[in-house]
């Protein structure tokens, strides 16, 4: 029934609205952790302790027997889902407040319990890894995921390649396939289109779209690769070079 009513939540747009039904989701269970998420996305000031309470509702109403008998199958399961939107916006809440320890091992411990990551955690782990330098970890996540063709996973592979080899025909190789993955990436990387405050609610493959919401995720992680913009820069003056 608290479900129920945060179904009908998503369906409205008035932010007080949306409110007064996931209080009124908690009144008809305190275990209904996506009323707190709702909660937290209307809070910002309190996101971290209502996405943390969110969490705790979403074990409570799962179960200890849940996380050890679906562990790698938990986004099959439809009662699933609550907690692990949940987990995901507390993960983000620590990283945002600097407990980036503690985030990572949430969306580490998320691909755990759902390796086919349906929710897209492992672009969010791979951007933060490379912007705070972990670098072998981030290999091991990329190798994990090596079958991805997606955008998201290539250009991460570009900064990377670039922070470890430097210009190399290595890293020239890297963003080479990252511009076929998605050509728009760089408007927005250098600067020359600005990422909107809304991002977009639909992305297609290798459209702009997908660049805008992948700069807005990975822009840190070039910013504090030494070089990287500037190289990218380059080589992009390069490439139109040879075509003029």
């Amino acid at each position: 029934m608290a479900q129920d009513i945060i179904y009908d939540a998503w369906e409205v747009r008035d932010a007080r609205k949306r409110v007064a039904l996931a209080k009124r989701a908690l009144a008809t269970s305190p275990d209904c952790a996506d009323a707190y998420v709702l909660l937290a996305e209307a809070n910002q000031n309190k996101a971290l302790e209502l996405y943390r309470k969110g969490v705790e509702a979403g074990e409570r109403a799962l179960g200890k027997e849940t996380f050890e008998l679906e562990v790698g199958n938990f986004w099959g399961i439809l009662e699933t889902s609550p907690y692990m939107r949940a987990r995901a916006g507390l993960a983000q809440s620590l990283w945002d407040c600097g407990q980036q320890n503690e985030a990572i091992a949430h969306w580490r411990d998320m691909l755990s319990l759902n390796p086919d990551d349906n929710q897209g955690i492992r672009y969010i782990l791979a951007a933060r890894l490379l912007e705070i330098g972990r670098d072998r970890e981030l290999n091991k996540l990329l190798n994990d995921y090596h079958n991805d063709g997606g955008a998201h996973v290539i250009w991460c592979k570009a900064p990377l390649a670039f922070r470890t080899s430097g210009d190399t025909d290595k890293s020239r190789r890297a963003l080479r396939m990252a511009l076929e993955s998605n050509a728009y990436v760089p408007t927005y990387l250098l600067g020359h289109k600005r990422i909107p405050r809304q991002l977009p609610d639909y992305v297609g493959f290798g459209d702009e779209a997908e660049a805008v919401c992948l700069v807005a995720e990975n822009l840190n992680s070039w910013k504090t690769t030494a070089g990287a913009l500037a190289w990218l820069a380059a080589r992009i003056e390069a490439e139109k070079a040879l075509f003029n």
